[in-house]
């Protein structure tokens, strides 16, 4: 019976009610010693409190996506077939463009807001290169099977999720597909094939996002096979032109390092509520040894960058939660780089989907203007939203979470040292999602 799906969550709530009643029923009515009467109220007390534990977390788990199923939760999931050592460029010496056109199958999506907005679809991918086998769920904005676009190449964005978290959550607790289907009609927002592949690979641990020889390629995973896979089966825009990234908290540190290590293969990248150094996740792979830290940080990789990367950065947080990051970047980031700031309010609420749920619609609509994708109406370019001007390098306002812009920028008490690194933006990696 699948962790999230609606018999388990069914039964759950029968078992609840069950539980909830025996002990009614049968409390004074229980007959023979003392001994076993007192042995038997209390089995039926500690029924009541698993199953009623047991619907929490599940109504949890639905709501926020955390655990896609029973391996991901008992942390017996491993979708690593191989980790060779795939040097500088995580390609391993091959000749992608010599590899041969591989056509997958897809399936209809199951889960909360799988079949909304015209559905998700679904398939399992053998990474070629990265030694990956996992899923990755594709959806596809309402233009493409339009006659009109048959012809027609669309951008695509990489969605991220947070750790522990599933790959569907940007479908099913931040419900992307159908805030953004409705601006996609209306041509505020460019029609983007969002693409959602897992990125909890390993059971137990966040890779990071990184490769980590001999355990995890998942640097590789999301930025050459998943990519290749898209190009393979739909009508997409060539890299990096038409590519970006976007993620939350764990997966927002992924968005943004991502963009800044491959500018070849990204143009763009959203981050809400993210970090710099990976030892912003105490379970990160990539916070192992100071040098898989070093490689795996924007922060650093901006500012040793010998050639300042053609990308633009979205990056919103609260105080100690993703803000100084943002502002650690800014400061560091040269032309041709931009990084857009967006302070978010601790009164907006805490590290959840509630808070980042609202971001999306903002920050799409920059991510459109970004790539230069905004669609003349009326004889203006198309709404792009108020989350400051994008692109300029300087902390912005934003419709998101009532975000608003400092008098000044912030260090929310942080030290110069955390600040810099983007440490303090998780308060000693205190939160995990």
């Amino acid at each position: 019976m699948s962790l999230t799906g609606t018999p388990f969550l069914y039964a759950l709530i029968t078992l609840s009610v069950v539980a909830l009643v025996l002990p009614l029923a049968l409390w004074s009515r229980l007959r023979g010693p003392r001994a076993v009467r007192t042995a038997a109220r209390m089995l039926m007390l500690l029924f009541a409190q698993s199953t009623a534990v047991a619907l929490v977390f599940v109504l949890v788990n639905n709501q926020n996506n955390l655990y896609d199923n029973w391996a991901d939760l008992l942390g017996t999931g491993n979708h690593v077939q191989q980790a060779a050592n795939l040097g500088a460029d995580g390609t391993g010496g091959i000749a992608l463009k010599r590899l041969p056109r591989v056509r997958q199958t897809f399936t209809r999506a199951d889960g909360p807001g799988m079949h909304a907005a015209g559905g998700v679809r679904v398939t399992q991918l053998k990474g070629r290169v990265s030694g990956v086998n996992a899923e990755v769920y594709v959806w596809l904005p309402p233009q493409y099977g339009e006659p009109a676009y048959r012809h027609h190449k669309f951008p695509v964005v990489e969605l991220l999720s947070g750790y522990p978290g599933s790959a569907k959550a940007w479908f099913g607790a931040l419900k992307a597909h159908e805030q953004l289907l409705p601006l996609m009609r209306s041509g505020e927002i460019a029609p983007f094939i969002l693409v959602s592949p897992r990125t909890n690979l390993l059971a137990g641990v966040d890779t990071g996002c990184a490769n980590v020889p001999g355990t995890v390629n998942a640097d590789s995973w999301l930025s050459v096979d998943v990519p290749r896979m898209i190009t393979d089966n739909f009508r997409v825009q060539p890299a990096p032109t038409g590519w970006a990234t976007a993620g939350y908290s764990a997966g927002a540190h992924c968005a943004v390092k991502l963009a800044v290590a491959h500018p070849d293969r990204y143009r763009a990248a959203i981050g809400l509520s993210g970090y710099n150094d990976p030892i912003g996740e105490r379970a990160s792979l990539a916070a192992q040894t100071p040098a898989l830290r070093a490689a795996n940080n924007p922060y650093e990789l901006l500012r040793k960058a010998h050639t300042p990367p053609r990308v633009a950065l979205y990056i919103s947080g609260q105080p100690h939660d993703g803000y100084e990051a943002g502002v650690a970047l800014e400061q560091s980031a040269k032309a041709p780089t931009t990084v857009h700031v967006v302070f978010i309010p601790t009164s907006a609420g805490g590290h959840t989907m509630a808070l980042w749920r609202p971001q999306v619609v903002p920050s799409f609509h920059w991510l459109t203007e970004q790539l230069g994708l905004a669609r003349a109406r009326g004889g203006t370019a198309g709404t792009v939203g108020t989350a400051g001007d994008a692109g300029t390098g300087t902390a912005g306002t934003g419709t998101a979470g009532n975000a608003v812009t400092p008098r000044s920028p912030s260090t929310g008490g942080a030290r110069r040292a955390a600040l810099a690194s983007g440490t303090a933006s998780r308060a000693g990696a205190a939160r995990r999602r």
